[in-house]
């Protein structure tokens, strides 16, 4: 392994269920003629989330709003890393191996992470956001280019993911795939994943 590779949210910090909270919200102001509709975004991206969700011709001028409560919430979070995380990303790279976050997240958000997480830049050696992609997840276009970052091939990294278009996502690239069970039953990852953990101190016999 030459490099491991991290999504962000549910992965590197256990983030979601803040996310589950906000989108509820939203869900039933806006759509409540979809119940559970914010499990069903997990993994999406935002433009993806309102290009599906959010763009009856009603809800398309509501769509500013939603952005805009997002940002103030995302503004207010809670980063606390996923059980293990740190210790595990200091062994890594204790032997040479190269660590990047890979995430649908944009260099607005990834600021909001730094003011809180002031150390967290040194337990990276890149971090790519939405900004550096031409295709969403599960496109593998992010993992391809993160693994050019370090002259790597996509077969000499380890992609690690919570959701289910990411996981997707590394099986495209052709690298290896760590399902993290923070967000998603070990069920419905060990299809898609070729190690499920639940965290970084508990893995999973497959």
């Amino acid at each position: 392994m030459k490099a491991a590779l991290f999504d962000l949210d549910g992965v590197v910090f256990d983030t979601e269920s803040q996310y589950t909270k906000f989108w509820g919200g939203q869900c039933s102001k806006y759509r409540p003629d979809m119940p559970g509709l914010e499990h069903t975004i997990k993994g999406q991206t935002l433009t993806q989330i309102l290009d599906s969700f959010f763009s009856t011709p009603d809800l398309l001028e509501r769509q500013k709003d939603i952005v805009a409560e997002l940002d103030y919430f995302e503004q207010r979070m809670e980063f606390c890393y996923v059980k293990g995380f740190e210790s595990f990303v200091s062994q890594l790279r204790a032997h040479g191996v190269k660590t990047a976050v890979v995430t649908s997240s944009n260099r607005a958000k990834m600021e909001q992470v730094y003011r809180q997480r002031t150390e967290f830049r040194t337990l990276m050696d890149e971090i790519l956001t939405s900004e550096d992609f031409a295709e969403s997840k599960p496109h593998p276009d992010c993992y391809l280019k993160a693994a050019a970052r370090f002259a790597a091939r996509p077969e000499e990294c380890v992609v690690f993911e919570d959701s289910l278009n990411g996981l997707r996502a590394g099986r495209a690239s052709g690298a290896w795939v760590v399902g993290l069970a923070t967000t998603h039953s070990p069920e419905r990852l060990k299809d898609l994943a070729d190690e499920v953990w639940m965290d970084f101190d508990r893995r999973i016999d497959n």
